[in-house]
């Protein structure tokens, strides 16, 4: 499964420095069992929003992650709360349910 959310960097901070601390976050959550990876991305023309993907073996996994978040991530987090605004996209289903251009269909 895919879990996507937005970041929006406020005023006076910079996704360089978010980006450093979004790097430490993830080299700890991607020892988790399950993780399987994760990306940030600057958007064209507004380079104060990121968005950011992980990638988990399954919801239930990530679910389990979330509930039992190590607490350096929890500070981490917490460190970067008054700088960033952060806005859930959601969980998608990643291979199980992929419609490609074509209009062919992965089940």
């Amino acid at each position: 499964m895919l879990f996507l959310f937005e970041v929006h960097i406020k005023p006076g901070y910079t996704a360089e420095q978010y980006a450093d601390a979004w790097v430490r976050a993830s080299t700890i959550i991607q020892q988790s069992p399950g993780a399987r990876g994760t990306q940030l991305h600057r958007k064209i023309g507004d380079p104060d929003v990121l968005l950011a993907i992980a990638s988990w073996e399954s919801k239930e996994i990530r679910d389990s992650m979330e509930a039992r978040q190590p607490e350096a991530v929890r500070r981490i987090i917490a460190e970067q709360a008054p700088f960033v605004e952060i806005r859930v996209i959601g969980e998608f289903d990643d291979a199980q349910w992929v419609v490609g251009p074509s209009g062919d269909r992965y089940d």
